[in-house]
């Protein structure tokens, strides 16, 4: 399995401010690197994963109750297990990279391997069923919206065509066509987007996402934390504008004096910006180069 080295890991304890005796929620768990880390600074830890495969390489680790589940469903989780208000929540929204490494998995088109992209493969439609079997019109929409694919139109249509003659099994298939049909120019595959679209769209990464969101922040007690990494500038927004809306501003009343306009529950930033990896960081870790983590505090 390697040794697994988890993204912006100080940088994350930091923003949640890990203390002994602190109950944290990781909502993605992964390899559970970060989880790890938190336990040895003496914080416990109730970390979620719908990768079944990689709950069972954890295996049993002291101070940590990993449990099978989607990270929407976080505050219900930590609910039913008497985690009721918690120090600190975490979201590590990359893939991870066991998941890109074993192309079985379907996630990667630098590997050969069905095209699933299933984070649980129990369940839900596969990549391949999205691809051959929706409408040139919702596969434009997906590229479009998820992958934020300016050829979005053109590779929809181009994949219908050529469909019909024999339909998308595998990951390099559908990689190799997509650069068949809008050319490659600089050093990002072309296809890049239209599998990050894919993988979000099969795994509905976007509702779950604003469902973590808002459970987490719930969940989280007067003074605790929430702490977010992502890798697209898609996701970036979604939490960078969840977080600002609960951080709020403050208004000036006409009548004089001022008050405060957002959401509740209120939350201070604990950082101004996003804080992207160290040089050193991402030389040694590439996929560390994407990387943004943001953090409030709940108040």
């Amino acid at each position: 399995m390697g040794d697994h080295v988890p993204v912006l890991l100080k940088e994350t304890l930091d923003a949640l401010a890990v203390r002994p005796g602190g109950r944290y929620v990781d909502g993605t768990l992964g390899r559970a690197g970060h989880a790890k880390a938190i336990i040895a600074r003496g914080g416990e830890v109730l970390g979620i994963d719908r990768d079944e495969q990689a709950l069972r390489e954890i295996g049993k680790v002291a101070g940590l109750e990993s449990v099978w589940g989607r990270h929407g469903e976080l505050k219900e989780i930590a609910n039913e297990r008497g985690w009721n208000e918690v120090d600190g929540v975490l979201l590590d929204l990359g893939v991870s990279s066991p998941q890109l490494d074993e192309a079985g998995r379907g996630f990667s088109f630098m590997r050969e391997g069905p095209l699933d992209m299933r984070m649980d493969r129990s369940r839900g439609r596969s990549a391949a069923e999205l691809v051959n079997e929706e409408s040139a019109e919702r596969l434009e929409e997906v590229f479009r919206e998820w992958g934020e694919e300016p050829q979005a139109r053109r590779i929809a249509r181009a994949i219908a065509a050529e469909r019909a003659r024999k339909p998308f099994e595998t990951t390099t298939e559908l990689a190799d066509f997509v650069e068949r049909t809008v050319g490659r120019r600089g050093g990002k595959h072309p296809a890049t987007r239209v599998f990050q679209a894919l993988r979000m769209e099969v795994n509905g990464e976007m509702d779950e996402l604003e469902r973590a969101l808002e459970g987490g922040m719930e969940l989280l007690k007067s003074g605790g934390r929430f702490a977010v990494i992502t890798f697209e500038s898609l996701t970036d927004r979604v939490v960078k504008r969840f977080f600002a809306s609960h951080v709020g501003r403050m208004v000036s009343l006409q009548q004089g004096g001022e008050r405060w306009e957002g959401v509740l529950p209120r939350a201070k930033a604990v950082a101004k910006r996003a804080v992207a990896a160290s040089e050193k960081e991402q030389n040694e870790n590439p996929r560390s180069r994407s990387a943004k983590l943001r953090a409030v505090e709940k108040e």
